[in-house]
């Protein structure tokens, strides 16, 4: 009668596995708490950004306020279809996010401002906007919003004195251009007169329109519910948004169907852009840190540890536990060749001595073979097989292996 198998000994228990999984739970536990909140905290301040409608700390509904107080009627539009068909000699365009619009969309807008007649106010152009939307300007790195004074003669800035703002700088060759609001030298606030316009005649409220400008302006922060009351910034913005009787306040939207139209002539992207031309330039650079990382990582994983040094145990270990958890670790590795190689090794080292075989000839099959099969009645048995095999293909074959090995001694044994 044989002594029923413990089918658990090589098997992972639910508390392993728990012990296992437990540190990378947590770490998803953390991310994905930390991410809500960090949602939850940042969603509120952002909510209607530069919109007119809204009260938020980050909305314009105080500036939208102002400027109708003092008779300027607005209208906020979300595509570009709708701006651009509102602009005219007495009309104020108020780009909230240039750098949201596709080229095509910007050279389109460019365009119908150039003939229009009216002021653009575009808020924190950067690189992606600013070469097409005021082309011979450049940006230099963004400064800090702070309170700064006009130091220009632009009578809307001299009449507001100092305001808050930062953000782009702005460098152009244009003798026309007034730039204001200087950090280290270079304008966070820039006046581009189109053909045509005296600036000697510019007086904030009552402005020439008989041509129009663009407005560069560095930040939006002047136009923040929290903000307008501060400095100079509420003067300011009825200087910039309020010299025509109306003003588009324009939102642009991911959603606005001119963004995935092709390009036109003067676009000068040369066709429709492709999926990587709408990843952001940012992704790049994470992408890069990402590659980094895993390199890193794949270093720190397969760094050599030296060789194997021998230790002695602090306690005597039974050989069946030592052979358990040999077998436990082969098992996990599912290195059934290892253990076969194993088995049949330690087999040839017994049967070497049983039938005179010299030790150092135990591993030669030319050696062994003969004098293995020399023992054998069974002719059916193929003996290089059993001690020189290939490995086993499944934990079955592993099985029959090491009986067939058991049998395979104890005939050379008895004979």
């Amino acid at each position: 009668m044989t002594s029923p198998t413990n089918s658990t000994s090589l098997s992972v228990s639910s508390g392993q596995i728990w012990t296992r999984a437990r540190g990378l739970l947590l770490a998803l536990a953390v991310l994905l708490a930390a991410g809500i909140t960090m949602a939850a905290l940042t969603s509120g301040d952002q909510h209607g950004r530069l919109d007119p409608r809204s009260a938020d700390r980050y909305g314009s509904r105080a500036a939208a306020e102002l400027l109708g107080n003092s008779g300027v009627s607005i209208d906020v539009v979300t595509t570009l279809d709708e701006a651009t068909a509102a602009t005219g000699p007495d009309t104020t365009l108020l780009v909230t996010n240039p750098d949201l619009l596709t080229p095509h969309q910007q050279w389109l807008l460019h365009d119908t401002a150039a003939l229009s007649g009216g002021r653009t106010v575009h808020l924190g152009a950067g690189p992606p906007s600013v070469d097409i939307l005021a082309p011979g300007v450049r940006t230099s790195t963004p400064a800090p919003v702070s309170a700064r004074a006009p130091h220009c003669s632009l009578p809307g800035a001299a009449r507001a004195g100092t305001v808050d703002i930062g953000g782009e700088r702005y460098v152009t060759d244009s003798p026309e251009a007034d730039g204001c609001y200087l950090s280290d030298g270079v304008p966070t606030l820039l006046r581009i007169p189109t053909a045509g316009t005296d600036t000697d005649t510019e007086t904030g409220a009552g402005a020439d329109t008989d041509a129009g400008d663009t407005v560069l302006l560095g930040s939006p922060d002047l136009l923040y519910n929290d903000r307008l009351d501060k400095q100079g910034n509420a003067s300011l913005t009825l200087q910039l948004l309020g010299s025509r009787p109306h003003l588009v306040w324009y939102l642009p939207s991911l959603s606005d169907a001119s963004a995935s139209q092709g390009s036109g002539d003067n676009s000068g992207d040369g066709g429709d852009r492709g999926f990587l031309d709408l990843i952001p330039s940012g992704w790049l650079w994470g992408t890069f840190q990402l590659f980094l990382a895993a390199v890193l990582a794949a270093v720190w994983r397969a760094r050599r540890l030296g060789p194997l040094v021998t230790e002695r145990l602090p306690v005597a270990i039974q050989a069946s536990e030592s052979t358990e958890g040999r077998a436990r670790l082969y098992r996990k590795a599912n290195a059934r060749a290892h253990a076969a190689s194993a088995l049949r090794s330690a087999t040839r080292d017994r049967l070497a001595p049983l039938l005179g075989v010299p030790a150092t000839e135990a591993h030669s099959p030319e050696s062994l073979i003969p004098a293995v099969a020399s023992h054998l009645a069974d002719t059916a048995q193929d003996p290089h097989t059993l001690l020189f095999g290939p490995p086993p293909a499944d934990d079955a074959a592993l099985v029959r292996l090491a009986d067939q090995l058991d049998a395979l001694e104890r005939e050379v044994r008895t004979s």
